[in-house]
């Protein structure tokens, strides 16, 4: 996997890009505070596919009560993969790269987002909110390993999403908005594993080469080693500069900076 501020940022990246990019459409044509409201949880979805790994940072987000969750998943997903893999795939242990990383639960993570929202608004959307802010923070501040590290993610994510709450509008029109940014988070994650040495099943169960569960991935030459000098020196540094770019554009476009109003962050729309 990628590391955790290179997930969170690439999913606020995607999230940046198509509401920027797509001008005239529904998911383009949002308010300021439902943008903000998707920008968390697309950042905190980009995290969520990690999940599926007790061991990992992002498991500990909400200290035991997340490590307990995380194992289920991790569990559900290995058997998963062994009733589906074929002959030509590895005879693995554990279920981390399973389930949480295939554009299947990508799509069910977008539609079950949606339909709660739809359903219960007034503690979905603060629940929501408060789960994927706690993931983004935890993916960002990945290094954090003190004993009141889950408490402290707990509270800011309390307060971020207060903060957000306050200021947005819940109304069911934004539900599907919600969704869209759960989903794209989750293929920013997929996208940062692909073109890491191990590759990402993506498009399980499709069977490609044999295997249900081909690691997606470019040439070798193209992938990165997790936590290596081309991801901490050059990926990273560039996915933010290209986030920030994306995102004003994106909010420009919302109304939201009116000082920006006479320059084109995107000359060609």
């Amino acid at each position: 996997m990628a590391t955790g501020p290179t997930h969170a940022v690439s999913g606020l990246l995607v999230w940046s890009a198509v509401t920027a990019l797509l001008p005239g459409h529904a998911i383009g044509e949002l308010s300021p505070r439902a943008w903000v409201v998707g920008a968390v949880l697309a950042t905190g979805a980009a995290l969520l596919p990690d999940l599926d790994h007790p061991q990992s940072t992002v498991s500990r987000t909400f200290g035991s009560i997340s490590q307990g969750f995380s194992s289920g998943i991790n569990a559900v997903s290995h058997g998963i993969y062994r009733l589906t893999r074929t002959r030509r795939d590895s005879n693995r242990d554990g279920g981390h790269r399973g389930l949480t990383h295939t554009l299947f639960f990508a799509l069910l993570a977008a539609l079950l987002t949606t339909v709660v929202v739809q359903q219960s608004q007034k503690w979905a959307l603060p629940a929501l909110m408060f789960v994927f802010a706690g993931l983004a923070i935890r993916g960002i501040l990945h290094k954090m390993d003190g004993k009141n590290d889950a408490l402290f993610i707990t509270l800011l994510s309390i307060g971020l999403t207060a903060l957000c709450l306050v200021w947005t509008e819940q109304t069911s029109a934004n539900a599907a908005a919600c969704g869209v940014a759960v989903g794209i988070g989750c293929i920013a994650h997929y996208l940062g594993d692909a073109i890491t040495e191990q590759g990402c099943p993506i498009l399980w169960p499709i069977p490609l080469g044999g295997k249900t569960w081909y690691p997606v991935a470019p040439p070798k030459i193209m992938r990165m080693q997790t936590g290596g000098k081309v991801e901490l020196a050059v990926v990273a540094p560039l996915i933010t500069l290209v986030t920030i770019w994306l995102g004003l554009a994106a909010l420009q476009h919302t109304g939201a900076l009116p000082f920006l109003s006479g320059v084109k962050l995107l000359p060609w729309l």
